[in-house]
C-alpha cells in the first residue's frame, strides 16, 4: 500500500510539473505577442507582473524612481484540519535604506479561522545606513491549535515512553497517533548585529517564546482511564508545567553574508552561528543553552540568465535534553520564515537536537527577463529522542516537491511563490511573497 501511495504521488508530481511548465511557456509566449522579453542592444529588459498587466491594458510600463520600496500583498485563503477555513492577508515590503547597498524586507500576515484561531506574524531583516547594522526579528502572537507526534524523526513509532500510545497491546494507526493541542503562543526574537568588516557581522539579541492556556486534548489522568501524551510525559519527567511555560534568553551571533540580495539571491553565501542562553535570572526554571548554525548558498548555472541556479540550505539546533519544555524544543517550520520541511505540517518533527537540509533547483520558464520561473526541491530532517536512544541521523525523513515563481517586482526581485510539497504520508500547499530561503 505504501509503495502504491508513493507511486501515485510521484505520478501526480511529474504530471503537475509538466503541466505547469507547458502552461507557463504558453503564457510567457503570448504575453507580448510572441515573447515576454524585450532585448535592446543585447541588453535584456526585465519585466514583472505589473508590466504584464499594464501591457494587457495597453499602458506603458511604470518606471519606479530609485529608492522607492516595493509592497506585495496577498490574500490568504485555505483550509486544513487544524484550522478549519482560514482567511487573512499577508505581504512583504522590500526597500533600501538611504546609503545602503542591500535590500531590506519586512514581512507580515494576519489570519483568522473558523476554529476561533488568530495568527499575527511580523518578521524583519533590515540593513541600516551604510550597511553598518543588520536587524533581524521574528514576532508572533497566535491563538492556535496543532498536532504533535512525539520526539524524534521516527515518531510516532516511539515517544518519550515506550508504552505511550499502545492500546490493549495494539499499536494504533499513524493518523490516530496525532496528539492535538490548543494553546496561545507568543514569540519575540530580535537581534542587532554590527558590521565588523565586509560581509561579517557580530551581534546581540533577546529571544522569548511562551506557550499559555495549553489544552492537551488527548491527555487522560483519571485512574483506570489514563493516556499520557508526549507533551505531558516529557514535561513531567523534567519538572516543567504542562499548562504554561516560556523561555527567556539572551543570544549572541556571528554572521557572514555575501548574498547579492537577501530577498532572492542569485549568488553568495549566508552563514550564521548563534548561542542562546536562557539564564535563571531571566525567569527560566533552569540555566539552558541552545546552539544554532545556518548555511545558505546560491550557485549560478547560467551566465546569461542568473535565475537558473542551485540553492542549498542547512541548519542545526543543539541543546541538552531536559533544558527546555516540550513545545520550545527545536521543531520543523519554526524557522523565521516558517518554511522548513515543506511537505510536512508545522512541528511534525521535534527534538532536543535537530538538523535540516534542503536543495532547490531554480530555473526559468520564460525567456531571460520574463516573469515565470519554477523550482524543484528535496529536503531531509533528522531529530533526536534520547529516551529511546535515537541519535541524529538515526532516522531521516525526506520531503520533495515543486513550485511556480511569478516575478512580482523586478527591482527587489520579489517573487510570488506557489509550492506543493510531499512528505511521508503527508503533503502541503504553500503560498508566499518571498523565496523559501
Amino acid at each position: 500500500m505504501i509503495l502504491i501511495r508513493m507511486k501515485d504521488k510521484f505520478n501526480i508530481f511529474l504530471k503537475s510539473t509538466v503541466l505547469i511548465i507547458l502552461l507557463n511557456i504558453l503564457v510567457s509566449g503570448i504575453t507580448y505577442g510572441q515573447d515576454s522579453t524585450r532585448v535592446v542592444n543585447d541588453t535584456i529588459i526585465e519585466k514583472d507582473l505589473s508590466d504584464v498587466i499594464r501591457a494587457a491594458m495597453h499602458k506603458p510600463p511604470k518606471i519606479k524612481p530609485d529608492g522607492e520600496g516595493s509592497l506585495l500583498l496577498l490574500p490568504i485563503i485555505g483550509s486544513n484540519p487544524a484550522t478549519g477555513f482560514m482567511l487573512g492577508v499577508g505581504g512583504q515590503y522590500a526597500f533600501k535604506v538611504p546609503k545602503s547597498t542591500l535590500y531590506s524586507a519586512i514581512m507580515g500576515s494576519i489570519q483568522f479561522t473558523t476554529k476561533s484561531q488568530m495568527l499575527i506574524l511580523l518578521k524583519n531583516n533590515i540593513y541600516t545606513r551604510n550597511d553598518r547594522f543588520f536587524l533581524s526579528g521574528d514576532w508572533r502572537f497566535q491563538i492556535f491549535s496543532q498536532d504533535t507526534y512525539g520526539l524524534g524523526t521516527n515518531s510516532p513509532e516511539g515517544g518519550i515512553l515506550d508504552y505511550q500510545y499502545n492500546l490493549f497491546g495494539q499499536q494504533m494507526a499513524t493518523d490516530s497517533l496525532a496528539q492535538p493541542m490548543k494553546f496561545d503562543f507568543a514569540r519575540f526574537h530580535q537581534s542587532v548585529s554590527y558590521k565588523i568588516t565586509n560581509g561579517f557581522y557580530a551581534g546581540l539579541g533577546y529571544s522569548f517564546d511562551g506557550y499559555f492556556k495549553i489544552i492537551d486534548e488527548k491527555l487522560r489522568l483519571n485512574p483506570g482511564d489514563t493516556l499520557l501524551t508526549s507533551h505531558y510525559a516529557f514535561n513531567k519527567n523534567y519538572g516543567f508545567s504542562s499548562d504554561n511555560y516560556f523561555s527567556s534568553a539572551l543570544n549572541m551571533n556571528l554572521i557572514y553574508d555575501s548574498r547579492d540580495n537577501m530577498i532572492n539571491a542569485y549568488k553568495g553565501i549566508y552563514a550564521m552561528l548563534s548561542w542562546r542562553g536562557g539564564l535563571k535570572i531571566l525567569g527560566n526554571k533552569y540555566n539552558s543553552n541552545l546552539f544554532e548554525f545556518e548555511w545558505r548558498s546560491f550557485h549560478g548555472l547560467s551566465k546569461r540568465n542568473p535565475t537558473h541556479l542551485i540553492a542549498l540550505w542547512v541548519m542545526g539546533n543543539f541543546s541538552k535534553v531536559g533544558q527546555f519544555p516540550y513545545m520550545i524544543l527545536p521543531a520543523t517550520a519554526y524557522d523565521q520564515r516558517g518554511r522548513s520541511a515543506r511537505g510536512y505540517t508545522q512541528g511534525r518533527f521535534r527534538g532536543s537536537n535537530l538538523v535540516y537540509g534542503e536543495m532547490e533547483y531554480r530555473f526559468p520558464i520564460s525567456k531571460p527577463g520574463g516573469i515565470f520561473g519554477g523550482v524543484v526541491f528535496a529536503n531531509a530532517t533528522t531529530a533526536t529522542n534520547e529516551a529511546l536512544n535515537l541519535k541524529l541521523f538515526g532516522s531521516i525523513k525526506p520531503g520533495y516537491g515543486f513550485g511556480l515563481r511569478i516575478k512580482a517586482d523586478k527591482k527587489s526581485r520579489t517573487n510570488l511563490s506557489i509550492d506543493y510539497g510531499f512528505g511521508n504520508n503527508s503533503s502541503g500547499f504553500y503560498l508566499a511573497a518571498s523565496e523559501t530561503f
